[in-house]
């Protein structure tokens, strides 16, 4: 389905007139990075310019639905070099489209069927989790790199964890920055609510960011190595 083996992926980049050259940990983590927070950004705009329109007239769960086609229609242009050799970009749009929207629906029913039970923190991590797993697997599957699932788990769950709460640490204190606050610096409300807003999603995207950039790097550890064997 998707020929991210290794050895479709070496096989690819052999025939390349000019050689690939695959990226490193500290490049794919960086690609990541950059990639995804401008995904992020892109993904948290609909809540950004008009929550409350889409709030009032297609509720909750079809503003979810629309920022994660957002993050979806972005993903290619700004992820795809995550993946060594050509015909990058339409492989890059099926394995992280199935991993990410799976992740998302996963955390989408944690959240509206936690959130007022267990408090907002506890259904983002348990969500987050059930979402991370569910993505690490089939990433890792994808790129027929099982021996790396954990690896892959782990990173994109921290990447997760952290961009997502820190995000939320900056929204609650840019939305604090009101008349009367400790800082005396003060903004307009609806400066202070969009501010917040993109505040979160920058966060959000470098720090989940970093875990996919580290998990496509893991996931093509064999095709660098048949790479390496074969220059």
């Amino acid at each position: 389905m998707f020929t991210l083996d290794p050895e479709s992926i070496v096989a690819r980049a052999k025939a390349r007139k000019q050689p690939s050259r695959a990226p490193t940990l500290g490049e794919s983590v960086v690609r990541g990075m950059i990639g995804f927070t401008m995904v992020s950004l892109a993904g948290f705009a609909p809540w950004v310019l008009a929550g409350r329109w889409f709030y009032r007239n297609i509720g909750e769960l079809g503003l979810y639905a629309v920022c994660a086609l957002a993050f979806v229609g972005l993903s290619g242009p700004l992820l795809h070099r995550l993946i060594i050799g050509p015909g990058s970009l339409s492989r890059c749009y099926k394995i992280f489209s199935l991993s990410f929207l799976a992740y998302a629906v996963v955390w989408t029913v944690a959240w509206m069927t936690l959130a007022r039970t267990t408090g907002g923190v506890t259904a983002g991590i348990i969500g987050g989790l059930g979402g991370i797993v569910l993505m690490g697997v089939l990433l890792s599957l994808g790129f027929k790199a099982p021996e790396a699932m954990l690896r892959i788990i782990l990173a994109l769950f921290v990447g997760n964890l952290l961009g997502y709460f820190i995000g939320e640490w900056t929204y609650n204190g840019v939305n604090a920055l009101k008349e009367g606050n400790a800082t005396g610096f003060v903004l307009e409300r609806q400066t202070r609510s969009t501010l917040s807003k993109l505040t979160w999603g920058l966060c959000y995207g470098l720090g989940f960011g970093a875990g996919i950039g580290f998990a496509f790097h893991a996931c093509q550890a064999k095709a660098r190595k048949l790479l390496a064997a074969h220059s």
